[in-house]
């Protein structure tokens, strides 16, 4: 998410990537919303050229301080997004829109990003 905003601010961010940025319902407004700050907030302090670990420090002290299992929660959800949820249809539609419709094994958001990424 901060690599994408600090390329958002240096107006590099890909084309493909600026519909969805910063949405509620995408990842990483649902990331911001576990963590209790906005998206907005978190722009504001990469734009003040905080680093990655000042910037978690930060959402940690503003909203939610994740626990071990909290955080350990978050990440298997995150991994498991588009499987069988709310956002499968929406995956479905992006495998579908890069000529994947019949590749089973883009099960999950990221393995569509991986593979739209050239990286599966």
């Amino acid at each position: 998410m901060l690599d994408k905003i600090r390329l958002y601010l240096k107006g590099e961010l890909p084309e493909e990537y600026q519909p969805n940025f910063g949405l509620a319902v995408g990842l990483d407004g649902q990331c911001c919303g576990f963590l209790g700050v906005t998206h907005e907030q978190v722009i504001e302090k990469v734009r003040e050229g905080w680093s990655d670990e000042d910037v978690f420090a930060w959402c940690c002290d503003a909203g939610l301080n994740p626990s071990k299992v909290q955080k350990r929660v978050w990440n298997e959800y995150a991994r498991k997004l588009g499987w069988n949820d709310a956002i499968s249809r929406y995956r479905e539609a992006q495998k579908a829109e890069s000529g994947w419709a019949e590749r089973p094994d883009l099960e999950t958001m990221f393995d569509v990003i991986d593979a739209q990424e050239g990286r599966g």
